[in-house]
């Protein structure tokens, strides 16, 4: 009997062992699905780069990415994930564009994290893991609180990129005075900013108070009218703030049109969304200060030089996303005991990544984002 107890127990001692090393062995597939041809292959090979990255930086040799091509193309994109699911994939990171999510829902025991910025009518397991309008909105409703910013009115093109920002303002519950939808066509642009901040009757305003002036007997006139002659308009303006939500030569036709109506950064603030440090900002000082959410500007440098150093060429912005993207899907498994199912991106977590922090939660993923204000030729970090 004793002999039968003891073989029993070298029996389970071996089967438990055996299955420890099966488990230490089996690995974490993750599958990456990114054009590596056509007119995006340069993007989807710089995101390519900066995953081995970040798995060289995790060092676990458990981690396998698998890597697809998509070609941006919705169908391709179909075919490619359905190919890692039966590769035993269940967590894919991307794809990249909103436009090849539309089939992925057929895959309903697959989450996939896109780098898309777009949160509006996804797929339920499809993931926005983009720098969104939500994100950055409850960023820029903190400096309006701290800066006691009462007056905003808010510019929004008339754009696809619309929804989106409506549906942030309405769920960050951000305090506005106006929100003005504008035309991107910028002979239109010009005239509907020139009414949104009342320049007529402010140069009106302007030329009926010189003439008061000149036909009045009042005390050292000739001085007040060479120092009215040196203005564009005269009157106040019923806003302190503009949020601009707009990008590159856009968002200068913009703020060129405020400048023009005598709205000027000196006068109010500006304020618009991520601009990725865009250094074309800081040569136009006649917008300085213009201030922006964004992800954390020392790591970004270090993660471009790092980059830099290896693969001799600058990455793409995306592939800095998707470099903190591993770090999470590898966190988030670690803290769920390395099981991989549909329940780690629905419990309430945060992941200090490279960005910044990532707040997961109900299969969201929202970004608690640094400030910074361009001015004086230098991106300066306000919170």
């Amino acid at each position: 009997m004793k002999t039968i107890i003891k073989l029993l127990l070298i029996f389970f001692l071996v089967l438990f062992s055996f299955n420890q090393k099966v488990l230490a062995e089996e690995k974490i597939k993750i599958g990456l699905i990114v054009p590596l041809s056509g007119e995006y292959k340069e993007i989807g090979d710089s995101i390519i780069k900066s995953t081995r990255l970040a798995v060289n930086k995790i060092d676990d040799v458990k981690i396998e990415i698998i890597p697809r091509d998509t070609k941006s193309n919705p169908e391709t994109t179909l075919n490619v994930a359905k190919e890692l699911r039966l590769n035993g994939v269940k967590v894919i990171i991307g794809p990249l564009f909103n436009e090849n999510l539309i089939y992925l829902d057929e895959l309903k025991d697959v989450t996939f994290l896109s780098l898309t910025n777009k949160i509006t009518n996804n797929p339920k397991n499809v993931i926005s893991a983009g720098i969104n309008a939500l994100s950055q909105v409850n960023t820029i409703k903190k400096f309006q609180k701290i800066n006691n910013i009462e007056k905003t009115i808010f510019l929004i093109p008339d754009s696809d990129f619309k929804l989106e920002i409506e549906k942030a303002i309405s769920q960050s519950k951000i305090k506005l005075k106006e929100i003005f939808i504008y035309n991107t066509d910028p002979t239109v642009l010009t005239s509907q900013i020139e009414d949104l901040t009342r320049y007529s009757q402010r140069k009106q305003n302007l030329e009926d108070e010189i003439k008061r002036l000149e036909n009045s007997n009042e005390f050292n006139k000739d001085k007040k009218i060479v120092s009215l002659k040196k203005r564009d308009t005269l009157g106040g303006i019923n806003f302190d703030s503009v949020i601009i939500a707009d990008f590159d030569q856009s968002l200068k036709s913009v703020a060129t049109s405020l400048l023009y109506t005598d709205v000027s950064s000196k006068r109010i603030y500006y304020i618009c969304l991520n601009q990725w440090f865009d250094k074309t900002l800081l040569k136009d000082d006649s917008l300085h200060p213009i201030y922006f959410p964004s992800i954390n500007k020392n790591n970004y440098d270090d993660f471009v030089d790092e980059y830099f150093n290896i693969y001799k060429r600058y990455p793409n912005q995306l592939s800095f996303l998707s470099y903190d993207l591993v770090g999470l899907v590898y966190y988030l498994i670690f803290k769920n005991n390395f099981n991989i199912d549909d329940k780690i991106f629905y419990k309430e977590n945060k992941f200090k990544g490279k960005i910044g922090i990532f707040e997961i939660k109900k299969n969201k993923i929202s970004h608690l984002l640094n400030f910074y204000s361009v001015e004086k030729g230098e991106f300066k970090k306000i919170f």
